[in-house]
C-alpha cells in the first residue's frame, strides 16, 4: 500500500487507539464507532438513553473527543467545554444556573460553564459532538 491508501489503513488503525493519533492521521467524525452505555441512573429522566464517548488525546492544552447520545432525555452537570454539533438534534435546557433552553443542530457550536447542571433530550438520531475541554477539568 502506498499514498492514500496507506493513510486510510493508518487511520482506520488509529480509530482503535486515537489517544496516539500521528499528525496526518483522521478520524471520520461522522462514522467512527462509538460503544454505548446506558446512563446513570441519577441521570435518566425519560426514554432508555446511552452515551458513549470517543478520547482523542489532547493538543494545546484541551483534551478532546467525541461524545454522543441516543435517543431520550438525561439530566448532567457540566465541565468547562466548548463543542462543535456533528450529526443528530437536541434540546438543552439549563437547570442551574435557569438559562434559556437551546437547540442544536449539526454546526451548533456551543460553550458549558464548569458545574451547570443541564437536561439533554434526544428525540430522533443520535447526537454526536467534538468536544473540547481544558486539560485536567
Amino acid at each position: 500500500m502506498s499514498g492514500d491508501g496507506a493513510r486510510e489503513a493508518d487511520a482506520e488503525a488509529a480509530a482503535a487507539d486515537v489517544s496516539g493519533m500521528l499528525p496526518g492521521s483522521v478520524v471520520h467524525a461522522r462514522g467512527a464507532s462509538l460503544s454505548h452505555d446506558p446512563v446513570e441512573g441519577w441521570q435518566k429522566v425519560s426514554g432508555e438513553p446511552t452515551t458513549a464517548a470517543l478520547d482523542l488525546g489532547a493538543f494545546a492544552g484541551a483534551e478532546f473527543g467525541l461524545w454522543e447520545m441516543s435517543a431520550g432525555s438525561m439530566l448532567d452537570v457540566e465541565a468547562d467545554e466548548v463543542f462543535l454539533v456533528i450529526s443528530g438534534t437536541a434540546t438543552v435546557e439549563f437547570l442551574e444556573p435557569e438559562l434559556p433552553s437551546i437547540d442544536l443542530e449539526p454546526g451548533s457550536i456551543v460553550r458549558l460553564g464548569e458545574g451547570m447542571r443541564t437536561r439533554w433530550t434526544v428525540t430522533g438520531a443520535p447526537l454526536r459532538k467534538l468536544y473540547l475541554v481544558e486539560s485536567g477539568s
